[in-house]
């Protein structure tokens, strides 16, 4: 009933007392001890009464009624029974407010501004659900409670104000982060010497200034697509070597050492000077270094040709190393070994001289590589002549005993690349006996033994005369003396080669002056006796040969 006593809705139950479970359907209660109804809208009060229909089978049980949600009681399909032990039921009201928009409106328009409080929250609609209900909802773009002021807020703007607040955010993340990675790299920067290679670079000449470059970590992160994998040229125990391109174009070789401890940088940073001011053409060129960085990058020039190496044990069959080749190619590393040892400002000592440091130009010129810096950044050792440094095989064995490098152990390991020269044979073969791995023992045996001409490489011994040859194995002889001071220097193996490659261009010359005026000579030499020769030769004793 409503509040006139009007009766809006009502339903009928059959009493039954034998407790008969009715099967479950969709709706749990459909009229035995039981019954539901619904009630109309817009109702202020409601009440219910419950009433007795046939008083002759009333058992005086107890009568109970209560609004619930119908969905809610339709999905629990409960029997009568369960009901009893319910302590509270959901409800969903759905409620409006007294009045309409149209009879507000009227009111407002009569009384003062000031003591009249809106029906509906700004950015808000009032909505007649009836003549005498009304509803208030949130215009579009607008959400919140419409009924509040102010309720209603814009949700663009909202949205807005969170993608500025999230913006902020990530710039002053940003902001941090840049500012943690530049205090990092002025802690390297200065870690690694900067401001000892700064002050060095100020008080040298103009010229050094201008040569030497302090690259930082972001340029060679480009250069080198940040140290792609596919940009590798080599690795070794010292570190990996990238190639990059700068923007300017150029193509340069950047070396990424390995991590070592932190002592030893002022030594790194007065070598670095010092190379930066070597212009040697056989040399090199050190373009400049990274020092904010773990460990400083130095950058070279790109050698496109690869090592010597490569082309003494994986020979190319389009472009194989001549006599001729191989002689010159060991009078420049002569020469720039000895400009290092007597002609740069200070003494520079290679520590690892070896064929894979030797690299090969465009025009197939020697260039050597990784001299002197190897040591100023390896720092795990308080003094550096405690440690020894160099590769197997082309270690002066002195050195080795006594921790004590000099510039006759540069001229050991030049020795030993002649040999690779002269024989193309690596430095450490499992193929000879035990006592002969080294190739410089293994040289050294072949010469006592008078027998050089057996281990000359093919092509050596097909193009090269025979005086040269063992002019150039008597030096690589002296070279590998394990007394120091009985070897040559690099400055009289340089003159000593530079005499033999004049007296073998000279030779050339004179052969080919020969090779015209006898030309027709030639052409009566049957093939065969030429091949009778040359088995004649190799049947001879290695004795024969020297």
């Amino acid at each position: 009933m409503d509040q006139q006593a009007k009766i809006v809705s009502g339903c009928v139950s059959i009493c039954n007392n034998n407790n008969i479970i009715a099967p479950t359907y969709e709706a749990s209660c459909y009229g035995i001890n039981c019954c539901q109804t619904t009630f109309p809208p817009n109702l202020k009060y409601l009440d219910t009464s419950l009433q007795v229909i046939d008083p002759i089978n009333y058992h005086n049980e107890c009568k109970y009624a209560f609004m619930v949600d119908a969905d809610w009681f339709d999905s629990e399909a409960m029997s009568s029974h369960a009901v009893q032990n319910l302590e509270y039921v959901p409800a969903v009201l759905d409620w409006r407010t007294d009045g309409s928009c149209n009879s507000f409106e009227m009111s407002s328009s009569r009384a003062d501004d000031s003591s009249v409080s809106s029906l509906c929250s700004s950015n808000a609609s009032c909505l007649n659900k009836s003549s005498i209900y009304y509803q208030c909802r949130c215009d579009d773009g607008y959400d919140g409670n419409p009924y509040l002021p102010h309720g209603c807020e814009g949700i663009v703007f909202t949205d807005l104000v969170i993608l500025i607040l999230l913006l902020g955010t990530w710039w002053m993340w940003q902001i941090v982060k840049r500012r943690k990675k530049t205090k990092l790299k002025e802690k390297l920067f200065k870690r690694n010497g900067g401001l000892l290679l700064q002050q060095q670079l100020s008080s040298s000449s103009k010229g050094t200034v201008e040569k030497t470059k302090v690259f930082t970590s972001r340029e060679l992160e480009q250069a080198t697509d940040h140290y792609n994998v596919s940009r590798i040229l080599g690795q070794g125990g010292q570190g990996t070597v990238y190639k990059g391109m700068l923007t300017d174009g150029r193509i340069v070789a950047v070396k990424k050492s390995m991590i070592r401890d932190n002592g030893g940088l002022e030594h790194f940073i007065n070598e670095v000077v010092i190379l930066s001011q070597i212009n040697h053409r056989n040399v090199v060129k050190l373009l400049g270094c990274c020092l904010e960085t773990e460990v400083p990058l130095l950058v070279y020039e790109f050698i496109p040709n690869g090592t010597l190496s490569q082309h003494l044990h994986d020979p190319n069959d389009e472009f194989p190393l001549s006599w001729d080749m191989r002689l010159r190619i060991a009078t420049e590393v002569a020469g720039a070994l000895s400009y290092l040892h007597s002609a740069a400002s200070l003494p520079i000592y290679h520590r690892d001289v070896k064929s894979t440091n030797i690299l090969l130009d465009d025009k197939y010129r020697a260039k050597v590589a990784d001299f002197g810096t190897s040591r100023s950044i390896n720092i795990d050792q308080t003094h550096l002549t405690t440690r020894v440094l160099g590769t197997f095989g082309y270690l002066d064995p002195e050195y080795f005993r006594s921790s004590q490098f000099t510039e006759k152990s540069d001229v050991y390991s030049f020795g030993v690349v002649l040999v690779e020269l002269l024989t193309g044979e690596k430095v450490i073969s499992s193929t000879r006996c035990e006592e002969e791995r080294g190739l410089a023992t293994y040289f050294i045996s072949t010469m006592k033994n008078n027998c050089l001409y057996d281990i000359l490489d093919a092509r050596v011994k097909e193009e090269g005369v025979k005086e040269e040859m063992t002019v150039v194995a008597n030096l690589a002889k002296r070279c590998l003396d394990l007394n120091g001071r009985k070897r040559p220097t690099m400055k009289e193996v340089a003159m000593e080669l530079e005499g033999i490659r004049t007296s073998h261009g000279a030779t050339i010359s004179q052969q080919n002056y020969e090779e015209i005026e006898c030309s027709s000579v030639a052409e009566q030499v049957e093939p065969w006796d030429v091949d009778v020769d040359l088995a004649s030769t190799s049947t001879s004793s290695c004795s024969d040969h020297i």
